[in-house]
């Protein structure tokens, strides 16, 4: 059964990714419809995470964004698979517009290594591909357990020149070898911690939420810098954005640091709202106590 399985994934992103971007994307939001109509589980997750983060909106303003959200997570499964496909000579054209670009080159100018953050907002493969044009990447890769699906995956991300480090001390000690020789890190600041000694509990849209101290660790045992990024789904293809972390994210106190890291993570989604991954389990309850107090300081 695995062996099916891994099969069947295989192929089915391999023919996925033979369609046109637009075409992908149409069968991605058809799924997305069929799922809301059938009130899917990730449907009801995003339902309960809008819910709980954006209280402010009215109930149809939820409502409308819950099913944009649906809709534009299904596109990015769909569009996903093109876009592993495509060769950067025929991916990059489709960056239409690029915000905030000379911020990232001025802190890659300082030659001090940069961490690239990346919510699960937009198509982060596209901003793991538009990345290595910029100088040397690396990403930190939780191989798949299936194994035709791992190679494939490993080698659309390494497409572009890209290192692709395990998740433990060694691929850790791999990182930091690259930003302290001036090279990009890409990191998915919203993945939750595995463990509890990974993370600490800080504020995410007012919420208690389990939050990665990696950065931070990064941070201070490479002097490096960080901002965040994320490519914007849009009809001719996607607008890039490159948008300044919080000062408080160089913190050394850890709770300050992710507490920043969080507000960054905030401060990106409200430009994108729909395009949040709100299916994710950004909430895990193992890890959770009581709401760890924000710092006095503004992030």
């Amino acid at each position: 059964m695995p062996q099916f399985a891994d099969l069947l994934a295989y192929s089915l992103i391999k023919l996925f990714g033979r369609l046109p971007l637009p075409w992908a994307r149409t069968l991605g939001a058809a799924c997305g419809r069929v799922a809301l109509a059938c009130n899917l589980r990730m449907v009801q997750l995003t339902r309960r995470n809008i819910g709980r983060c954006l209280e402010e909106l009215s109930a149809c303003d939820q409502a409308q964004l819950v099913r944009d959200s649906v809709l534009e997570t299904c596109k990015l499964a769909f569009e996903t698979a093109v876009v592993w496909r495509l060769e950067d000579e025929q991916l990059l054209p489709l960056v239409k517009h690029i915000h905030g670009l000379d911020a990232v080159k001025a802190l890659l100018a300082e030659g001090k290594g940069l961490i690239m953050l990346a919510p699960h907002l937009g198509n982060w493969e596209v901003l793991g591909r538009y990345l290595a044009q910029l100088g040397s990447v690396i990403y930190l890769f939780q191989p798949p357990r299936l194994q035709k699906l791992d190679a494939l995956v490993r080698s659309r991300r390494a497409k572009s020149g890209a290192l692709l480090a395990p998740t433990n001390r060694r691929g850790l000690a791999s990182i930091l070898g690259v930003l302290k020789t001036g090279g990009i890190s890409g990191i998915l600041p919203d993945q939750t911690p595995k463990d509890g000694a990974s993370g600490l509990v800080a504020p995410f849209f007012g919420q208690p939420a389990f939050t990665m101290t990696l950065v931070q660790k990064l941070l201070q045992n490479s002097g490096c810098r960080a901002i965040f990024g994320y490519a914007q789904r849009t009809t001719e293809g996607f607008d890039m954005h490159f948008v300044p972390a919080p000062e408080a994210i160089y913190s050394a106190d850890p709770l300050t640091a992710v507490t920043a890291l969080n507000a960054g993570v905030e401060t990106c989604v409200r430009q994108c709202l729909a395009q949040y991954q709100w299916e994710y389990r950004r909430f895990k309850t193992k890890h959770l106590g009581a709401v760890a107090s924000p710092p006095s300081q503004s992030p």
